[in-house]
């Protein structure tokens, strides 16, 4: 009987050690979102100002030049928040790109959705955000109070909020209660604030109900079509290389081994010569076979994963190039070799188009996507129309339902970024 009951007793020690530890480290969680979007609200508070100021310029004319850049940055930094709420919880489905041009970007749901947040972000969100950085010191400053105030200067506060003055052990305990009081806040406080500010971005940057579902349909019925043409591209692709290259060294394999063999009796040393071209012409088209093998699904993803096939990239590039792998978890086959042909393209054109003196690629894998970074510091100007690959990689990345942004301004750098599924 007693057994049982100190049993039973160091049971319920455990789960509330357990359910201790779980607050400490929601807490905590929740001081780290509280933080990172105390860096967004600042950056929202920047971009609000810089819309305010072009749209009162918008009234003499001059606001009108610099309008799609400061839309274009705003959407940058929804793009930025959308990312970070889906580190920290459930993806935030971005709705459809806003038309081109400024008219039909002011006049889209999702633009306007975005500015909303942004005034909300900029207000609300940075209080909470302050709160959540400040909160921390605070209670680690007037908890400590009573092991140090005795050195701190005659008549300065006893306490973060600037109440009380250190005279006595009785000031310095009540500040370390009021550190104390500050950690149960924390505890207490700290999940709902982080929910709380990351309420307004899951609702307003999120595709909202006026999406037209029939254009969601119509897009991935597009996407679709485009998956089955580079599918049909592939195939013709490896067809084609293995008919004008493999087979034809195949069948001149064949047609030496022949005549060898009829010269072998009469002519051994002429019949010796054929079987060496033959060996020749065989080791080419195993080559040629290895770099169709190679084309279809590199083999260094299943032996190195991502991370390597990125690095063996990065090496082979002309330009000097860094690398940045975090991903964590191996991703469908089909989203690493989308991947890994997309950072390959975009390489081969800084190597060709850019110029630049060095580039970096980054690749990070969080809440179910993938996405790439690929940056160099040439001369920009990249289009899709000009022979640069950028479309092929653009079907390449619609066929997985993925979106690619490019940032190409003239004088450069050029920034490809890839968001794609990864799967399963």
């Amino acid at each position: 009987m007693v057994a049982r009951q100190r049993a039973a007793a160091g049971g319920r020690t455990a789960e509330g050690t357990g359910t201790v530890v779980k607050a400490v480290s929601a807490s905590l969680s929740a001081l780290g979102h509280l933080a990172g979007g105390f860096g967004t609200a600042l950056l929202a508070l920047a971009v609000l100002a810089v819309l305010g100021v072009t749209a009162v310029a918008c009234l003499v004319g001059v606001g009108l030049l610099v309008a799609p850049l400061a839309l274009r940055t705003l959407h940058a930094l929804a793009r930025r928040e959308r990312r970070r709420l889906g580190r920290w919880g459930p993806e935030v489905v971005a709705p459809r790109p806003a038309p081109r041009g400024l008219r039909g970007a002011v006049r889209d749901p999702g633009t306007r959705r975005e500015a909303r947040w942004l005034v909300v972000h900029a207000t609300g969100g940075l209080l909470l955000g302050l709160a959540g950085v400040l909160l921390p010191f605070a209670a680690v400053r007037d908890i400590t109070f009573p092991l140090w105030w005795k050195f701190a200067p005659q008549g300065s506060t006893s306490t973060s909020i600037g109440i009380g003055t250190a005279n006595s052990w009785l000031d310095a305990l009540a500040a370390g209660l009021l550190g104390v009081g500050w950690i149960a806040i924390i505890l207490g406080l700290a999940s709902g604030m982080a929910a709380l500010q990351a309420r307004p971005g899951r609702r307003l940057l999120a595709a909202g109900a006026e999406t037209d579902l029939s254009l969601r349909v119509a897009e991935l019925t597009a996407t679709r079509a485009a998956a089955l043409d580079a599918h049909a591209t592939e195939l013709r692709r490896i067809e084609r290389s293995l008919h004008d290259g493999s087979q034809n060294r195949l069948v001149s394999v064949t047609v030496l081994i022949g005549a060898a063999r009829r010269m072998v009796a009469r002519d051994p040393a002429a019949a010796d010569e054929l079987l060496e071209r033959a060996q020749a012409a065989a080791e080419q088209a195993l080559a040629e076979l290895r770099t169709v093998a190679r084309g279809i699904l590199p083999p260094v993803l299943a032996d190195r994963g991502l991370g390597g096939a990125l690095s063996g990239l990065a090496a082979d590039c002309a330009v000097p190039c860094t690398t940045d792998v975090d991903v964590p978890e191996r991703c469908a086959a089909s989203v690493e070799a989308t991947a890994y042909f997309v950072v390959a393209e975009a390489l081969t054109n800084v190597a060709k188009h850019s110029g630049a003196r060095r580039c970096a690629v980054t690749a990070v894998g969080r809440g179910g996507r993938l996405r790439l970074r690929v940056e160099d510091d040439g001369r920009g100007g990249a289009l899709e129309d000009g022979g640069s690959g950028l479309t092929g990689i653009r079907r390449r990345v619609a066929a997985l339902d993925g979106t690619l942004d490019v940032a190409s301004p003239p004088g450069g750098p050029t920034i490809l970024e890839v968001d794609l599924p990864c799967g399963s």
